[in-house]
């Protein structure tokens, strides 16, 4: 009968204990990047999260459908995140539904540098929604901001006839922010944000 020695057993547990928290570890780090592949997949299969997609029934729009009997208030609004000014060129506009509509908005780069940015449009009644369709877009892409580059971008709009009787306003807000924002620089080293 042989008997191990206990200190010899611990370390053996030890070492098998470590091949396997390793073997997790990578596997959580593998399972972490395989996500955002899926996640991207299952986002375009089912339509769900995807804030910036053309409308595709807007292309046929056209001002023969007008609704002259209603006038729709819209009001647009212009966030930036990051080194970007970023205004519409009017706050406010009356439209009738069913009446194509193009706004332009301003966006500058204040920085000494090329940048990457996109825009997130968001809608208030969230119930409009559905019924303000963008034929055209700046949200839909990502812009490419030279240094202390200035950009007008239009917007075309139609507001659906079938939004309910009830709305009289919609408010159009876009969120403009810089995509892959570089680190802070302290005394010639990079500063980890995490």
């Amino acid at each position: 009968m042989s008997t191990q020695d206990p200190a010899e057993a611990d370390r053996s547990f030890n070492r098998s204990m470590l091949v396997k928290l390793v073997v997790v570890a990578a596997l959580m780090f593998g399972f972490g990047f395989a996500l955002v592949p899926m996640y991207r997949a299952i986002c375009q299969i089912t339509g769900i999260n995807n804030l910036v997609q053309r409308d595709a029934t807007a292309r046929e729009a056209k001002n023969t459908q007008v609704d002259m009997s209603r006038t729709i208030s819209i009001e647009f609004d212009a966030n930036a995140r990051g080194p970007l000014g970023f205004r519409p060129e009017q706050r406010s506009l009356d439209v009738h539904p069913g009446e194509v509509t193009t706004v332009m908005y301003e966006v500058s780069n204040e920085q000494a540098r090329t940048i990457q940015a996109q825009a997130i449009p968001s809608y208030a009644p969230k119930q409009a929604t559905e019924y303000f369709k963008k034929i055209e877009c700046f949200c839909f892409t990502q812009q490419t901001l030279t240094a202390n580059e200035t950009k007008r971008m239009p917007v075309v709009f139609v507001v659906d006839p079938k939004l309910p009787k009830d709305v009289k306003t919609i408010t159009l807000s876009y969120t403009f922010f810089e995509l892959n924002t570089p680190a802070p620089v302290v005394r010639g080293t990079a500063v980890n944000p995490a």
